[in-house]
């Protein structure tokens, strides 16, 4: 999902908040003017008239209401793709659910408000606010669609009347800009071409930067639509297909229709959407508080490696003086953080033939020395304990890295990745993840990358917690790496 999907989705929330509450603002306000009008309204008994302090905490209640009854009603979607029409009128219908629980609310409590008309105006007003507040995002997204920001790239696989349909209806909407088709021939469907066969598939989605596929050709191949699928995870791109093409799992797939076609894309993972946001928002309570709490830890540590060896705290740049980098969410780069815990500027020893023989994962890309003359008696404490991993709470922080997820790889080791291999980069990679708590550098590559993958395809809040938690009781033990 894009970021700027999340972002717009997102906004609505603090959006809907505002607008309902200057609703009630603009409301209290407009039934005093009406006040003194003959035969527009009843006079106010000013014995039960709220203070406008009164009034606007009542309305952060209702506004929170409001909220909640719109999330049940699932206007929080972050890939939306109904009609605006059809969201207001979806407000509408809320906001009528919305104020027949705050007509149950003053039921129950055997309370009044002040006016009927001023919960009338209140009503009208809020929900009029929040619809120009959505409208006010349609239209800024609609700008940044219109740049080119945001837009998801679509290429389609087959060419026949399911085909034109969908073409049809998306070449509508500017969250999707059509590539062109895959397929046999050459003439054109409608003005997209037809860029090339389904041999050539691999070769065009690299070349255009495909983002998402289409599949509603059904004479493909079993072999080979599982082959297009592969090279979707591998390259992070989305698939979807026409329902009844081939057999598919049926867990982690979101159903949705265009126009009168059901059209089922494959979720590499749960995170994504709500999933991705809840992570996030975990990430950075997590790694605030770690940050916080181990303080003591930095402090003592970076202490002891001052007085050890000569050399930065914190390994972060290569003997050469370049920063360390890893290999991040699809393969982006980001500056890395641990502590030192080798002697400084022996990073280009890694790959010498003096410790070649002592490389004890050399049926994998990863390099890992046993008994590193380089590391330092403090180094070998740190790396015990794990205490050199805990810098990366800033690369949490600020977004590279999660608290849970595959572990960062050097890129060329990443390099020497199979295909299948690269599907643990469809999410951020972790502090933690299933293979440290199921046995470590024990485990040999595939095992780990057939854990990576499991986590990814099952994620859930619960999962996280769970790992952090198990982590946590596995450096309380000491055990090694």
């Amino acid at each position: 999902m894009k970021k700027s999907e999340i972002f717009f989705g997102l906004l609505r929330i603090p959006t809907d908040f505002i607008a309902s509450v200057l609703g009630f603002f603009a409301a209290y306000n407009l039934r005093l003017l009406t006040e003194p009008i003959p035969g527009l309204a009843k006079p106010i008994d000013y014995d039960v008239l709220p203070t406008i302090r009164e009034y606007l905490d009542f309305s952060i209640y209702a506004a929170l209401a409001l909220i909640a009854v719109f999330a049940f009603g699932k206007m929080y979607n972050l890939k939306s793709t109904f009609k605006f029409s059809k969201e207001i009128q979806k407000v509408i219908v809320l906001g009528i659910v919305w104020t027949m629980l705050i007509i149950t609310y003053f039921f129950f409590t055997r309370s009044f408000p002040f006016s009927r008309l001023g919960m009338i105006y209140s009503w009208a007003i809020a929900i009029l606010f929040v619809i120009l507040g959505r409208a006010i995002i349609k239209i800024i997204q609609r700008i940044t669609l219109k740049l080119k920001i945001g837009q998801r790239r679509i290429l389609f696989v087959g060419n026949n009347e399911v085909t034109n349909e969908l073409i049809k209806k998306l070449s509508q909407d500017p969250s999707y800009r059509i590539l062109g088709v895959i397929a046999r021939g050459t003439v054109a469907v409608g003005k997209y071409k037809i860029l090339g066969n389904i041999s050539q598939l691999e070769h065009i989605a690299k070349r255009r930067k495909v983002e998402e596929i289409i599949q509603t050709h059904s004479n493909i191949s079993e072999t080979r639509s599982k082959d297009i699928l592969e090279f979707c995870n591998e390259h992070h791109i989305e698939y979807s297909f026409v329902p009844d093409l081939m057999e598919v799992q049926r867990t982690n797939i979101q159903l949705q229709t265009i126009g009168a076609i059901p059209l089922i894309t494959l979720r590499k993972t749960p995170l994504d959407g709500w999933g991705k946001v809840a992570k996030r928002i975990m990430d950075i309570l997590g790694s605030f508080l770690g940050l916080i709490i181990l303080s003591p830890i930095f402090f003592i540590t970076a202490i002891a490696i001052k007085i050890e060896s000569k050399g930065p705290i914190l390994f972060s740049r290569l003997d050469d003086g370049t920063p360390v980098k890893r290999v991040g969410q699809h393969g982006h780069l980001f500056h890395f953080y641990k502590f030192r815990s080798m002697r400084d500027k022996t990073h280009h020893m890694r790959y010498s033939d003096e410790l070649a023989s002592q490389n004890i994962r050399k049926d994998s890309p990863l390099v890992k020395i046993k008994d590193d003359p380089r590391v330092t008696k403090v180094g070998r404490f740190i790396r015990k304990c794990s205490i050199d991993e805990l810098p990366q709470l800033w690369n949490v922080l600020i977004g590279n890295m999660s608290l849970v997820g595959p572990r960062p790889h050097l890129p060329e080791e990443v390099a020497k990745y199979k295909g299948h291999h690269k599907f643990v980069l469809t999410i951020k990679p972790g502090i933690t993840g299933l293979p440290q708590t199921s046995g470590r550098s024990d485990l040999d590559f595939e095992t780990e990358a057939r854990l990576d993958r499991f986590y990814i395809e099952n994620w859930s809040i619960w999962f996280d917690t769970k790992l952090v938690f198990k982590t946590i009781g596995i450096l309380l033990k000491g055990y090694k790496e």
